[in-house]
């Protein structure tokens, strides 16, 4: 019997490849405990059909519909959408489109796109620092998009419908809640805890009739450190708060 049915929506551009092992290692772990998980590369992305620069938040959100079509072919278990980083974003937003309700997971979620791509943008920033050409970079990135240009930002060519979906999005709960969501971010800090805004979204979510499960475990910033690395305690997390679920 098949426990619940899980789409995963892996994090922006070079996050997505930093992540690729821990998405695996909890997939594993999950399909093992019964679930059936389905994970995906969103249009321009890993081994996905077209380039980077094809993707725009829209055809996104059509993929995660595309995604959940397909698996309700083979299970028609309980719905979720777990999403690492900006793919919580896309997660919230394109649990709106479906036809049924979903529970979500979100792992180290970002909150808000607008800051997202501000830190995405200074990568920009930063190499053009190192060659003395920093100045001005952000208004001319925004002068591109503005004009319907792509931008080049570490090796990524980014349309400006997708800058601007991104940029627009917030990780707030879909209307008509009662859904479950489990909430977990990893720190390697002394007091391993939420942050500060992560405990703000928390209690919207939890004020739209959400049952949260929010945590924080010891572990690394894995989706950006310059090595692969692994975060135990977040795959035990995820599996006891499935656990509870079922």
């Amino acid at each position: 019997m098949v426990r619940g049915a899980i789409i995963y929506l892996h994090p922006f551009a070079e996050e997505m490849n930093k992540t690729r092992r821990m998405a695996a290692l909890q997939s594993r772990a999950m399909a093992e405990a019964g679930f059936a998980v389905l994970q995906i590369d969103l249009l321009g992305s890993g081994d996905s059909a077209g380039d980077f620069s094809d993707a725009s938040w829209s055809a996104w959100q059509d993929d995660v519909l595309l995604a959940y079509r397909w698996l309700r072919t083979q299970t028609l278990a309980p719905l979720a959408l777990w999403g690492l980083r900006a793919g919580c974003l896309l997660a919230a937003e394109a649990a709106v489109k479906l036809p049924e309700k979903a529970d979500f997971i979100f792992w180290q979620p970002v909150v808000s796109g607008k800051q997202h791509w501000q830190q995405f943008m200074r990568l920009k920033m930063a190499g053009e620092l190192v060659s003395g050409e920093a100045r001005g970079v952000g208004a001319q990135l925004r002068e591109q998009l503005a004009a319907g240009e792509c931008v080049e930002i570490a090796g990524y060519t980014v349309s400006p419908d997708l800058a601007n979906g991104l940029e627009a999005a917030e990780l707030d709960p879909p209307a008509g809640g009662e859904g479950r969501v489990v909430w977990l971010e990893a720190s390697l800090r002394d007091e391993v805890s939420l942050s500060p805004a992560a405990q703000n979204r928390v209690a919207s979510w939890q004020a739209a009739g959400y049952a949260v499960h929010a945590a924080a475990v010891r572990g690394p910033a894995f989706w950006q450190t310059s090595e692969i690395e692994d975060a135990p305690e977040l795959l035990s997390a995820t599996q006891a708060a499935l656990q509870a679920w079922t």
